[in-house]
């Protein structure tokens, strides 16, 4: 099976995408469907939408977790959106390749996320992916690639959906040609 022809991947951030941070009028919260685990009831857990988890769980990819919450996001964040236990992406240690990056504008997890893909379709969704980003990912990953700004006063939102769906089923008319 060629590398186009596996399901694409969808490297999920929580602060931001998920968990919305920044807005000025406040933010809804959703309740859990169990007791709040020790230490979350003043988290900002609540705002994590659980319907979120279903629309997440329908999309044509697999699903990653990209954020530095690592396998914590299987312990609170992935029960609350009713998901299985993810894959996490190991964040390597900081070397003179991040230095670089970072000097030039290019995210920390930009490198660790094109060398897990390995030239597989991916998405990355965060709320901190620059053009810089999106240059690197580009002259280095062989496969396609959506990079996805998400707005982190407002979190994932319809639109986003919207995106990352089209994007997939383009990804897929393009495996099936292939």
């Amino acid at each position: 099976m060629s590398v186009l022809a596996q399901r694409p991947l969808l490297f999920l951030d929580v602060d931001g995408p998920l968990i919305p941070f920044g807005a000025p009028d406040g933010y809804p919260t959703f309740r859990w469907r169990s007791e709040p685990q020790a230490g979350d009831e003043d988290s900002l857990l609540g705002r994590i939408n659980p319907d979120h988890g279903p629309r997440l769980a329908a999309l044509p990819c697999e699903l990653v977790w990209a954020t530095a919450w690592m396998e914590d996001a299987n312990a609170y964040v992935a029960p609350r959106l009713g998901l299985p236990e993810l894959a996490v992406v190991s964040w390597p240690e900081p070397s003179d390749e991040e230095e670089w990056d970072w000097r030039h504008g290019v995210h920390w997890k930009t490198r660790a996320l094109v060398a897990w893909a390995a030239g597989r379709p991916f998405v990355w969704v965060d709320d901190e992916i620059t053009d810089a980003d999106r240059a690197w990912v580009s002259a280095q990953h062989r496969g396609p690639a959506l990079l996805h700004r998400v707005d982190p006063r407002r979190g994932l939102v319809d639109a986003d959906f919207a995106v990352i769906a089209a994007w997939l089923a383009d990804c897929q008319s393009a495996a099936q040609m292939d």
